[in-house]
């Protein structure tokens, strides 16, 4: 109700989609870049997924692209998000220990050929990564959004990066996440199981 009072009020065109992970996975397979708001705030130092963006890890130009958008600089690299039955074939080291942190995104990894290959977006210079492992117990639409990337593209890996422009603070409401939208020009708005498509606001 909140969602649609917001958008309706803006008179911004939106669709609802019943398996919303799944047309969120189909975005992102087709080089969208998603702003997702999704339930309350997050606590933290980290978006883990619920008040961020989404992009491709494929795409070597995201960073730059995506820093010029938000007004951040270079040295902000963006990081994986991937499934935990996946963590052992990208992450040299996963399990042992660390389980938790990783959860959290708050430690790097040394990361092995195969996630070079597939995430030059999210390797660092050194060859590691600071990525958010999840579990389905952990963030049950994230989990599900990722098994539907994976099933499009052969990997549940993508890049997650906080949804805010520069020196602001993540969103926390409907009323941030439009205005962050539109500032950035982004791709795709979620919000909950609404979609609002960039080129639906040429008025803006």
């Amino acid at each position: 109700e909140i969602n649609t009072k917001y958008l309706d009020n803006l008179k911004i065109v939106f669709n609802i989609y019943e398996n919303i992970e799944l047309k969120i996975a189909e975005l992102l397979s087709s080089g969208k870049i998603v702003s997702i708001f999704q339930g309350n705030s997050e606590f933290g130092p980290r978006a883990l997924g619920n008040c961020s963006i989404l992009a491709t890890t494929t795409n070597t130009n995201i960073n730059d692209y995506l820093n010029a958008r938000l007004g951040r600089t270079e040295f902000m690299p963006f990081a994986p998000v991937m499934m935990e039955e996946e963590a052992s074939r990208f992450l040299v080291n996963y399990g042992q220990g660390n389980r938790k942190a990783m959860r959290y995104m708050t430690m790097t990894d040394n990361v092995t050929d195969a996630f070079r290959e597939i995430a030059p977006a999210a390797t660092h210079i050194d060859n590691t990564a600071r990525p958010q492992v999840v579990g389905k117990e952990d963030n049950p639409s994230l989990f599900k959004l990722l098994s539907e990337y994976k099933k499009l593209s052969g990997h549940g890996i993508i890049i997650n990066t906080s949804f805010n422009i520069h020196e602001e603070p993540i969103v926390c409401s409907p009323d941030d996440a439009i205005i962050a939208f539109l500032r950035a020009g982004l791709d795709v708005l979620s919000m909950g199981n609404f979609i609002v498509m960039k080129e639906n606001l040429n008025e803006y």
